[in-house]
């Protein structure tokens, strides 16, 4: 919504300061100057993209849209699934642990948590991970190393559709000359017309270098910097997954290490201390009483 009332105002205030200095709304409703400019970002957007970036670029644009983004909700799942694991790790043998990382979708601690269970990317993060601690023969900073490397690329691929935004922005006052050098080659053909006809040919080409600044530096730029700070929101629980690991693989108790995590949490999505306590010293209790008389029935 935030993005749709930016919009307005943005051309709202555009559209009516022309029109109070005296300007002819009708004088830049020049549909084929957009069409040439905006077919043109287009085509070189997908020339220069693979498909995936594409694809994703639009699944990017709905997310920033409807602001698709983690709350408080995600972030006590997260905290709950990995606090019931160092749990798992602490008490249970590791055939045990790796009965639920194996095949997280049968897992009765992951079905506790449907906002983990429901991200498979971030899912198999922590698998990988944990199963990376049950060997035990990895030291911590190793870890952190690939988890380093892993987050950055990740970030990396996730990022791509708001690099691939900016490029086109940054093209579009380019794009935008490109269709008034048209428009003047056009009026440079009618030059035996009236100079009312002539003028407004040469009005229309100008069209073509406004549409592609403001649509450059009005739309395009800031829409790519919703979708970054979207993404990267996005992002964040994969750090929370690092910070309390690592706390873990450290020697910190479960609910010291996902204290860990949960600073990791900007401060206006963070759940309190005393909410993640809660959630997380009842949740592993009412997990483990759930699946014991199932696997005693089996």
């Amino acid at each position: 919504m935030g993005s749709f009332v930016g919009i307005f105002i943005t051309v709202a205030a555009l559209l009516g300061g022309f029109a109070a200095m005296g300007g002819h709304l009708a004088v830049l409703m020049q549909p084929w100057e957009f069409v040439i400019i905006m077919g043109t970002a287009v085509g070189t957007f997908i020339v220069a993209n693979p498909w995936k970036t594409v694809v994703d670029t639009g699944v990017a644009c709905m997310q920033a849209i409807t602001g698709a983004v983690p709350g408080e909700r995600y972030y006590l799942d997260l905290l709950g699934a990995l606090h019931a694991l160092m749990r798992e790790l602490r008490g249970k043998g590791r055939n045990e642990v790796e009965a639920h990382i194996d095949d997280p979708a049968s897992s009765e601690i992951f079905k506790a948590f449907p906002s983990v269970l429901g991200d498979p990317p971030l899912l198999q993060f922590i698998c990988d991970y944990v199963r990376l601690i049950i060997m035990g023969n990895a030291r911590t900073h190793e870890i952190e190393a690939l988890m380093d490397e892993e987050i950055h690329t990740i970030v990396k691929a996730k990022l791509a559709p708001y690099n691939s935004i900016v490029v086109v922005s940054e093209a579009l006052p380019a794009l935008g000359i490109v269709a008034a050098v048209l428009g003047v080659i056009k009026a440079m053909g009618a030059l035996d017309q009236s100079p009312k006809l002539l003028g407004g040919f040469i009005g229309a080409a100008l069209v073509g270098t406004f549409a592609g600044i403001f649509l450059s530096y009005g739309v395009l730029s800031p829409f790519a910097i919703k979708i970054k700070m979207t993404r990267e929101k996005r992002c964040r629980p994969y750090i929370i997954v690092k910070q309390t690991l690592l706390a873990f693989m450290n020697g910190a108790m479960p609910q010291i290490a996902v204290e860990h995590g949960r600073k990791m949490i900007a401060s206006s999505e963070r759940p309190s201390i005393d909410v993640v306590e809660n959630e997380t010293i009842a949740g592993p209790k009412a997990v483990v009483a759930e699946a014991e008389p199932k696997a005693a029935r089996a």
